[in-house]
């Protein structure tokens, strides 16, 4: 009975070493991109971008952010705009997700959703709309689109937090370990922090 109980103590402790090896892959990937999330920030107000891009590089490294001021340099980035000519460089500039604002000159970020969700190589990067108005029947057109979330405006660090629930179960690359202890991390932490404010 001893001897299984100290191969069963072993067992654990390599199982405990392996997780932390894990868990530090998964923070500190600088080098390797494998778990960056790259955000293509859209808004023509330069406070509001200078604001989420902060919000965004202060998570721990893990989102890459590209910011532009307008629908119509966002479908550069993307290469909607010349997608028959000649496509851009996907593995370079792939965007995992696109956080527009809603309310936007010349292209609007409900045209930019409607352009993303038109086309069949960015139909799948999630959209999540910006906006300082909490209007249900914008939500609401927004979602029937195809947009992930909406959220409003000024940011905050739990919104942020949500941005990478939405990212983390595309990644089939990362290691078994952290994709099953992140993941629920990252879920119980949104619904708690959802249901929390009964606001």
């Amino acid at each position: 009975g001893h001897l299984v109980g100290v191969q069963r103590r072993a067992v654990e402790e390599m199982e405990e070493v392996k997780e932390e090896g894990e868990e530090m892959d998964v923070n500190d990937c600088g080098g390797g991109g494998l778990e960056v999330v790259r955000v293509l920030v859209v808004d023509d107000s330069p406070v509001d971008r200078k604001i989420v891009e902060m919000l965004l590089r202060r998570s721990e490294g893990i989102f890459d952010v590209v910011s532009v001021d307008s629908g119509k340099k966002a479908m550069e980035v993307l290469g909607l705009n010349e997608i028959e000519a000649k496509p851009p460089n996907h593995d370079d500039q792939k965007i995992d997700i696109v956080l527009t604002d809603y309310c936007m000159p010349e292209m609007t970020g409900l045209d930019l959703l409607k352009a993303v969700k038109a086309n069949s190589s960015s139909r799948s990067i999630p959209v999540v709309m910006m906006s300082s108005e909490n209007d249900s029947e914008r939500i609401s057109s927004c979602r029937a689109i195809g947009a992930e979330d909406f959220i409003l405006k000024p940011l905050q660090v739990k919104d942020v937090q949500r941005l990478r629930t939405y990212t983390v179960p595309i990644g089939p690359m990362s290691k078994r370990g952290s994709k099953r202890k992140l993941p629920m991390a990252l879920i119980a932490k949104s619904n708690g922090e959802r249901h929390a404010p009964p606001r």
